[in-house]
């Protein structure tokens, strides 16, 4: 997952709204997301070469998110895959505050990772890249493959997207959370971050959406939007190679704690 856009706590009427891209190789297996037939409970994507996830909230209302953090190619693997950090704390009782601190105890066992746990009251961030246990305060932030935050251009104009549609019809919040994560315009070249990737990767990695060639780009856009009443909407859109549409799932549920 490398875009994560959300509202926390900052909509009378929604105390979680999620819009998300998933960027990875397509050659890496996954499934669309679903109730997971080993824990019923559970609700997202998954991915099928390691059994973790990139995104995905509970019928008790435990939601949990990661990104890689990008800090040049990989070095090596890591004994752990990232994926299990969403997997496990979403099949966990623990709080998002005491998972996300036991976990950075052991950042070493994962390649660099952003991430982001808890439920509809609190929720949690930490990576093990720098940053300490953080409470996310309400309001609209954003994720990258960096800290929370962190103003990369897909960040600041998402987030700025973003309180912009919550202010509109509710009716039709989804469909424009999907067509900004469609979006697949370049940043400019001064913009662009750092990340030890050259000047070239950093443009082909910088839009919302990444559809370069046909080894790695956005593989799934996800919409999340929960309201006061504990109604779960979950709206996933599949892609492969070159951004091709692949098919789409919506899920209606209810959190019941």
């Amino acid at each position: 997952m490398c875009l994560i856009l959300f509202a926390f706590q900052a909509h009378r009427d929604y105390p979680l709204v999620v819009a998300a891209n998933r960027d990875e190789a397509y050659a890496r297996p996954a499934s669309p997301a679903a109730f997971w037939r080993d824990h019923p409970h559970v609700y997202g994507g998954r991915d099928l070469e390691m059994g973790g996830a990139w995104m995905g909230i509970t019928t008790a209302g435990r939601f949990a998110a990661v990104t890689n953090f990008r800090d040049g190619y990989p070095k090596g693997i890591a004994p752990h895959s990232r994926g299990e950090l969403v997997g496990n704390f979403l099949s966990s009782t623990a709080t998002g505050h005491s998972y996300t601190s036991s976990v950075a105890a052991d950042g070493d066992d994962y390649a660099g990772y952003s991430f982001i746990a808890g439920n509809m009251s609190a929720l949690w961030f930490s990576s093990n890249r720098g940053s300490v246990v953080t409470h996310i305060t309400p309001g609209i932030h954003g994720l990258s493959n960096h800290l929370l935050d962190t103003p990369w251009p897909k960040v600041t104009q998402g987030r700025q997207e973003l309180e912009s549609h919550l202010n509109g019809d509710a009716s039709t919040l989804t469909e424009r959370l999907y067509a900004m994560l469609a979006d697949r315009t370049a940043a400019a070249p001064d913009a662009l971050p750092d990340t030890g990737m050259g000047a070239l990767r950093e443009k082909q990695l910088a839009p919302k959406f990444i559809a370069v060639d046909d080894r790695y780009g956005t593989r799934a856009s996800t919409v999340v939007v929960v309201d006061r009443e504990g109604n779960v909407t979950y709206a996933e859109r599949s892609f492969g190679a070159h951004g091709k549409f692949l098919g789409e799932v919506t899920r209606h549920f209810r959190i019941t704690v």
